[in-house]
């Protein structure tokens, strides 16, 4: 009632100063001695003419504002729908052969057009006397938090307008920094800019900052880190807002600063896709996704539902998942035909009954055990899961028809040195052989570490920091090639979309970040200094873990594709009779877990069993170079 209300004052309001505006332009005309016909002739028009007007002020949208946000846009709205109504207003009057004179058209046009405008900015300039004048009286200024915002563009100063707001009393801005030089010394919303992002810990000390946010949506990673390391050496608290391609139509509000996290500094820069051919295989398909509630799987379903698949079938034996990503994608997505459903990638006559059911065109088989150590404890549940779950779910693809199968496997495939990444060796070779002789199309994504994925490292050391320490780090040398989840997924998608059978795509994973420094970042992060607030001690390698991973053998070269981000390696050919062989060697051995190794070791020639020995920094470099050298040739 309230809304309304206000809407009929403002109508009532607007109406007054129509008619104001006429009666003076008038009397300016006139000199204040207005000529009786026109005196009759606004009696007779003025109503006519104030309803046009408030006509097309409505249909502008002018009514719909809300006036404590007034500003261009609603100057501008204020300007084409007097122009309007006035032009309107004039050809009518023209027609009906009751006309003022045209000074009085202009003069009524610029009276109406400023008090207008002026009403709408009176209630934004009141209200921000009061919040500045009454209400910060209210707030103790030394309980306020002294804010320096890196980043004087629009997302800097949406940020200062919404902090300098009633609503966040608690902060007070007091100076930004850019690294455009025609900015220094400028304000913005009465703050001004001292200096660019070199000066920063010179600014903290200078103007008392106790909290820096980072209001660069769009900056490169590499940037940010230089960034960030300059803001970690001031003892500030720090704040960021996620990258540009996380914000909602590019916009930003004061509710998306958070935290910086360790994937703003580890995370790669976004490479762009091509959104119509991951479109064309995906839109109006029916899509399995098997491990559907884990890390890599339920975000393959966020994403696999912003392509409006005809229907989404979720296929996890964990319950408690299946049920988190179809509670989010309900949410979010309420006009998705969505289908979860319980059951193993082992149990081949419930995959069957599935494939039946649904049919899916489209199949991403992300259900796998991938927990190294544990594996190595439990190697015929690997063998179970990875090999003939992966096997089990091939076949059915193949009977039922489907189009594009795309196994998500891993760097740990490569040389392996573990049961889990001897079995996704295991895994890829399935799907290369099945591909052969099967119209589905089969391909496999190969990757490294995904940043915060369930069991991974980060949430790891994250616990070990809430508890103070120690942070456990298996060897100082030690390196892995990390990815955030969202980018390896759309890069999982993308190289579906290529795929024509048979292929072995490997992910450009960047450069390999050491697990040492790694864990020093994230205690800085969390305000703590390593060494010092929390220490690091190191375990030793575990059981079956390389000092080191590699993202293609050597016989496998690497050729680019269309595709930034994605190299495909080199098919290694094996006959269907020889896998069938090996296979029923694994079944049999299924029963005898010291048996396991030996037959991994026949099938999968490039799998050593664990040896404790430290591999060489030199042989670290030398084989990271090697895979930088193929790509470059490649490419």
């Amino acid at each position: 009632m309230l809304r309304y209300s206000k809407k009929i004052s403002l109508v009532i309001l607007d109406f007054l100063i129509i008619n104001f505006a006429y009666v003076l332009s008038l009397n300016l005309r006139f000199d204040g001695a207005i000529p009786a016909q026109y005196i009759n002739l606004y009696l007779n028009t003025f109503l006519i003419f104030s309803i046009i007007k408030l006509c097309f002020y409505y249909l502008i949208g002018l009514y719909n504002s809300l006036w404590r946000y007034a500003g261009i846009d609603e100057l501008i709205k204020i300007f084409i729908s007097t122009t309007i109504g006035t032009v309107f207003c004039y050809v009518l009057s023209v027609i009906l052969d009751r006309q003022y004179p045209r000074s009085v058209v202009v003069i009524t046009w610029m009276i109406t057009m400023l008090l207008i405008g002026a009403l709408r900015m009176s209630y934004r300039v009141m209200r921000r006397i009061y919040i500045f004048g009454f209400s910060k009286k209210d707030t103790d200024i030394n309980t306020q938090k002294r804010v320096l915002i890196v980043g004087a563009g629009d997302a800097g100063e949406t940020i200062l307008r919404e902090l300098k707001s009633s609503k966040h009393k608690e902060y007070l801005p007091v100076a930004l920094v850019d690294d455009d030089s025609w900015k220094l010394n400028k304000s913005i919303h009465g703050v001004q800019v001292k200096g660019n992002t070199s000066e920063i810990k010179k600014i903290v000390k200078a103007e008392k900052i106790d909290e820096i946010i980072i209001a660069l949506p769009s900056l490169s990673k590499k940037v940010l880190h230089t960034i960030v390391k300059n803001c970690q050496s001031t003892g500030c608290k720090l704040k960021t807002l996620p990258g540009i391609y996380e914000l909602i139509d590019g916009k930003v509000t004061v509710k998306d600063i958070r935290e910086v996290k360790i994937e703003d500094l580890l995370g790669r820069e976004e490479v762009k896709l091509n959104m119509d051919e991951i479109s064309k295989y995906l839109t109006n398909e029916v899509v399995l996704v098997t491990g559907g509630g884990g890390s890599i799987g339920s975000e393959l379903c966020r994403q696999i539902a912003k392509f409006e698949p005809r229907k989404l079938v979720i296929f996890d034996i964990y319950e408690n998942n299946a049920y988190d990503i179809q509670t989010e994608l309900c949410y979010n997505f309420p006009k998705l035909d969505l289908k979860v459903v319980i059951g193993s990638v082992r149990d081949h006559e419930r995959l069957r009954e599935i494939f039946q059911t649904y049919r899916p065109a489209v199949v991403f088989h992300a259900a796998a055990h991938k927990h190294v150590p544990l594996m190595e404890n439990n190697p015929s549940e690997a063998i179970k899961n990875n090999v003939f779950g992966t096997y089990n779910t091939a076949r059915c693809a193949d009977e039922f028809g489907v189009k594009k199968f795309v196994l998500i496997s891993s760097d740990k495939a490569v040389n392996p040195t573990n049961i889990m990444g001897a079995t996704k060796r295991v895994a890829e070779m399935i799907i290369q052989t099945l591909d052969k002789n099967s119209k589905t199309e089969f391909a496999a994504v190969r990757f490294g570490n995904v940043l915060g994925s369930n069991g991974s490292v980060i949430p790891l050391f994250k616990k070990q920091i809430a508890h103070g320490g120690p942070v456990t780090v298996t060897h100082k040398d030690v390196t892995r090639f990390f990815m955030t989840i969202p980018e390896a997924v759309r890069l999982v998608m993308q190289a579906g979309a290529i795929a024509s059978g048979g292929e072995i795509f490997v992910l450009d994973m960047g450069e390999p970040v050491k697990i040492d420094d790694l864990a020093r970042e994230l205690i800085s992060l969390s305000g703590l200094e390593p060494d010092f607030d929390i220490s690091i001690k190191y375990t030793g390698l575990r059981p079956g873990e390389k000092l080191y991973e590699e993202l293609l053998l050597q016989e496998e070269g690497l050729e680019s594709t269309t595709q930034e981000g994605i190299f495909v390696a080199q098919p290694v050919h094996i006959s269907y009779s020889q896998l069938m062989m090996w296979l029923k060697s694994l079944e049999a051995s299924i029963p005898n877990p010291d048996d396991i190794k030996d037959v991994l070791v026949q099938i999968v020639p490039t799998y050593s069993c664990p040896i404790a020995v430290e591999q060489t920094a030199a042989t670290t470099d030398n084989v990271v170079e090697f895979v930088k050298s193929e790509a470059v040739n490649a490419s």
